[in-house]
């Protein structure tokens, strides 16, 4: 049995219990032993660990096949002289389980000290890199073809949560070492074909990819609202509270009005289901040459509206210099154009609250 010794399990000592016990199951082709991977944490805690839960679901691990540390006595096993113990992430065993170790035969990924089971004779000691990557080293060594399957892949690419994208900056969590991202880009699929700087360009077109997606989760995917409060329409009224949205996304407009043909509509049909009476979609990519560019598209609740926003800004066209960007099949209600100078966003926001003197949300 394969029980991981850190003080709470993760994502990577949960995948690194699980497939060492199927390298071994693969690699001794016992028959007198069964190997079976012990998850260190009680199953009640399971559903605290949402990105545990979605690995396991995304790899068709069944949950109910995985024994965790509540669920076994291995004191029981060891009476029928039926148990070995195979110890990962750390050197010895838990206090309470002390008296097993006798039938401990290998620790894998400990720590490079006194060894303090001298009798074990298979030890590999920690590296530069997390524990996943030492095990799909093996396989590569082993059965390359395995590391193949993209669910296995997943299962063994822990350390790539460490690695995130802000804006075109990919931040490297100082854990994840240069062999975690260098066997990252070779377990992810396809990522290997764009050599060493791989992981970072797939998960790069992963951010910006909206092709399998809907218009109403490309505008979700960076969506913030406001709120304003206006005056009673008349003595005893309620006050009028009317929303501003504003989507921002990573492709040109065009791009986006070409991405269904009745986007016009679907564009709308959020606007309503968010109850916004402005939403503004701001794009920012890179075109074929490199530049920079900024676009916006507006989508008004009344051509008033809209005809009050543009001139609110032409009064501020030295902000925000707007240029017309022909798009057939735009309502009155709505107008996409053109930024004509590098502009972030936070200027836009603050334009738009302004515009609507409103409260964020």
């Amino acid at each position: 049995m394969l029980c991981d010794r850190q003080l709470s399990a993760d994502v990577g000592s949960v995948a690194s219990t699980i497939m060492y016990a199927f390298y071994l199951n693969e690699t001794l082709k016992s028959n007198q032993f069964c190997t079976v991977p012990i998850i260190n944490m009680r199953r009640a805690d399971l559903n605290s660990h949402a990105k545990l839960k979605w690995l396991l679901d995304s790899c068709h691990i069944d949950q109910l096949s995985l024994i965790f540390v509540d669920e076994i006595d291995l004191s029981y096993y060891d009476l029928f002289g039926s148990l070995k113990l195979v110890l990962l992430n750390g050197n010895t065993l838990p206090a309470k389980q002390e008296a097993l170790k006798e039938v401990v035969v290998e620790i894998f990924n400990c720590r490079k000290d006194d060894p303090a089971y001298p009798s074990v004779e298979t030890v590999t000691e920690g590296q530069d890199c997390s524990c996943c990557t030492l095990l799909a080293e093996k396989f590569a060594l082993t059965s390359p073809e395995i590391l193949g399957g993209q669910g296995f892949s997943r299962f063994l690419t822990d350390f790539v949560r460490k690695i995130s994208l802000r804006k075109d900056i990919c931040t490297i969590n100082p854990h994840c070492t240069s062999k975690d991202k260098y066997m990252a880009t070779l377990l992810i699929n396809e990522a290997g074909h764009f050599g060493c700087n791989g992981l970072y360009q797939t998960l790069k077109y992963k951010k910006y990819d909206v092709s399998n997606l809907k218009v109403g989760d490309i505008l979700c995917k960076e969506f913030k609202k406001w709120t304003r409060i206006g005056k009673p329409g008349s003595a005893g009224s309620r006050s009028l509270v009317s929303h501003i949205g504003m989507s921002s996304i990573g492709i040109s407009i065009g791009l986006l009005l070409s991405h269904e043909s009745n986007l016009t509509q679907e564009i709308i049909h959020f606007q309503q289901l968010e109850k916004l009476r402005l939403l503004m979609v701001v794009a920012g990519y890179y075109d074929t040459q490199k530049n920079f560019k900024r676009e916006i598209l507006v989508s008004a609740e009344s051509v008033e509206l809209m005809k009050s926003l543009l001139h609110f800004f032409n009064t501020n066209a030295s902000q925000l210099p707007l240029k017309v960007l022909y798009q057939p099949g735009l309502s009155e209600e709505m107008g996409a154009f053109e930024i004509d100078k590098v502009t972030s966003r936070k200027i836009i926001e603050r334009l738009l609250e302004e515009f609507g003197g409103t409260s964020k949300r």
